[in-house]
């Protein structure tokens, strides 16, 4: 893929352009320009720009030149800014959509992609991204998929691939989010329920002893957490249900999963 190598077949420093510089976008733009990329980034919103990282003032700048795209901008704005970029895009580039959707809008953004000569490719990130960065696995499908494993490879971004049908890894992340939201509803259920009676501690310490080593860490990620982001995990699971009720499959959990975290949201609690 010389458009991501950049402007020769040799050239070292790959350009690749970041659409919205919120915590994910962040991070990915900046480690990925410590890497070696060129990166271009935007984002209307963000007051910072990552180190190393050059600033335009429009979707259409920024993914000019570049060989591969990564948006970042959240699910909502997800079909927007793809088709603000894809006019701009250079031919054979790949647009990779690493928000969360459901199936259906990733495979509508995939024909769009397929329209312009774009490889789309649709990328689900297993982690939050500020634990490990750029290093946070990912899942990936879709027609540019096999082209982008190799170039993550270089980057060091683990990446296994869900198959060349856009959608795949989409419908694959909700399905794990089912458990995780559902895990996260239950554990800060149960503590806020100790809290009460002053045995905080010691139920954290019995959840954490059920969850292996790396519990004590889990269940302190869910606890700060969850109530900071309940607003983009309810939407999230809004969208596991629809995904949910296209399978035929019941949701009692995830109904009340999405109860829970939109009580979390300032403002909705009763």
């Amino acid at each position: 893929m010389s458009t991501i190598l950049g402007a020769s077949e040799g050239s070292a420093r790959k350009r690749v352009a970041v659409l919205g510089l919120g915590e994910a976008g962040s991070i990915y733009a900046a480690d990925l320009a410590g890497r070696g990329a060129a990166v271009t980034a935007t984002d209307p919103m963000a007051a910072a720009t990552p180190p190393g990282v050059t600033r335009t003032g429009s979707i259409a700048g920024a993914v000019r030149g570049a060989g591969l795209v990564l948006s970042l901008v959240g699910g909502r704005a997800a079909e927007a800014a793809l088709e603000e970029a894809l006019p701009a895009m250079e031919p054979a580039a790949i647009f990779a959509d690493l928000n969360t959707a459901g199936p259906a809008d990733k495979q509508r953004f995939a024909q769009r992609a397929e329209q312009h000569g774009i490889g789309f490719v649709d990328v689900a990130i297993l982690a939050p991204v500020p634990r490990a960065r750029i290093a946070t696995p990912l899942l990936i499908s879709g027609a540019g998929s096999d082209a982008l494993l190799p170039v993550l490879a270089g980057w060091g971004i683990p990446a296994t691939s869900a198959g060349r049908d856009a959608g795949a890894a989409a419908g694959l992340k909700l399905l794990r989010s089912v458990f995780m939201k559902g895990l996260a509803a239950t554990v800060l259920e149960s503590v806020t329920a100790a809290r009460a009676v002053g045995a905080e501690d010691w139920i954290i310490g019995q959840i954490a002893s059920e969850l292996g080593p790396s519990g004590p860490a889990l269940v302190a990620r869910i606890l700060e957490s969850t109530p900071v982001h309940a607003a983009r995990r309810e939407a999230e699971m809004s969208d596991v249900r629809s995904y949910l009720e296209t399978l035929g499959a019941s949701h009692p959990i995830t109904d009340g999963t999405i109860q829970w975290l939109h009580s979390l949201v300032p403002g909705n609690a009763s």
